[in-house]
């Protein structure tokens, strides 16, 4: 599968584009700024039905106009063609489309256009709180498993259901446990089947991440992720029993799988405390490569690979090796983003891969030989 077309209107800093794409790679060059990782950023949407860096979509639009506009045409392994939209107008909300026909859920989506992005903004997995691990270990399972994505989307609305009748309790000096019990059992019935998936999904990863960590570093050094989760020490319905009193005085739910993190090791040591900027570097970029690998092996598809501006603080060896290794047969369509024209140049130039450059300035895009 691979992106055909892409068409933007009003989208952040590009006012129109419409772009004819490599099956394989696809460069864009530019200086900062000037709109390459917007570009990237519209094909995440019509995979996800969101950015990956701007939680409201009506920050989307360019600035003076009313709507943007993205859509793409997907070229799929059966050889079917589809066209994937997205619209969002300042008054109304998004419509997302397949073929002019709209989703009833966005949630019906996902997994259709499996997609995996590494950007600069990942050594964020590595040192900011635990929601981001989380949400990349969500992202992950929910690409080829809809019933988890169902399961987690059922306990988030029975989570904050929860929440407003501890808070509604307290605003009202009033206590009922029969309200609080039907909330319990819908959190018990979804959190047991996420927790079970999870560590079932480490298990099969990380024998992959350990992989792909050693082609990126160029080293031995062992990689783990560890799964923390009061879930793995007792059942949750005691859990919620012994947390009641806590949650009845915080008026929120302290216990459950939204409160689950994952630990980076290398070497046994936690990453965020004893890992060099270059260690940091490589294991998130052999997390996401990883991601690509397990995805591509669970839905028998190539998902579309996006790398944003991570060449740099990588050596030239390292880049070269790294764009050796997404343009072989098990890698499927590539976006890429650089600010060095030269660098992309000299990389497509030595490589015998299907690939096009286009120039980026100020939100207009251009082929490189115009």
């Amino acid at each position: 599968m691979y992106l055909q077309e892409l068409k933007l209107s009003n989208f952040k800093n590009c006012q129109s584009a419409d772009l004819s794409l490599s099956e394989k790679i696809n460069c864009f060059v530019g200086l900062n700024a000037a709109g390459k990782t917007n570009i990237l950023d519209s094909i995440y949407y019509l995979a996800f039905c969101k950015s990956y860096f701007t939680l409201t979509d009506k920050q989307n639009i360019k600035h003076g106009e009313e709507f943007f506009a993205i859509h793409g045409d997907f070229h799929f392994d059966n050889e079917e063609l589809h066209t994937i939209s997205c619209v969002q107008k300042s008054a109304t909300k998004k419509s997302f489309k397949c073929d002019k026909k709209e989703y009833e859920r966005l949630a019906d989506h996902i997994g259709k256009i499996p997609l995996v992005m590494i950007s600069p903004y990942d050594s964020d997995l590595i040192n900011n709180g635990s929601e981001l691990r989380r949400k990349f270990i969500d992202g992950v399972i929910s690409q080829f498993d809809a019933a988890y994505l169902n399961s987690l989307l059922n306990y988030n609305k029975a989570l904050l259901q929860r929440n407003k009748q501890l808070k509604f309790f307290s605003e009202n000096r009033f206590w009922d446990n029969t309200l609080l019990e039907i909330w319990d059992q819908q959190l018990i019935q979804n959190a047991v089947p996420i927790n079970e998936k999870r560590k079932l999904f480490l298990e099969e990863f990380v024998p992959v991440f350990q992989k792909y960590y050693e082609i990126v570093s160029g080293t031995n050094e062992r990689v783990a992720i560890t799964y923390n989760s009061t879930l793995n020490e007792r059942p949750y319905e005691e859990l919620l029993a012994e947390s009641l009193n806590h949650d009845r005085y915080s008026t929120y739910t302290n216990v459950g799988i939204h409160k689950d993190d994952l630990t980076f090791l290398i070497n046994d040591h936690p990453v965020k405390q004893f890992a060099s900027q270059g260690q940091q570097k490589s294991f998130v970029i052999a997390i996401k490569l990883a991601q690509f690998d397990f995805n591509y092996k669970k839905i028998g598809h190539k998902p579309i690979l996006l790398l944003d501006d991570i060449f740099d603080k990588l050596d030239d060896n390292r880049v070269a090796q790294l764009v050796k290794l997404v343009g072989n047969d098990h890698f499927g369509q590539v976006f890429i983003t650089d600010t060095q024209r030269q660098r992309i140049k000299y990389l497509m130039d030595n490589t015998v891969v299907n690939h096009k450059i286009f120039k980026v300035n100020n939100g207009i895009i251009s082929t490189d030989d115009e």
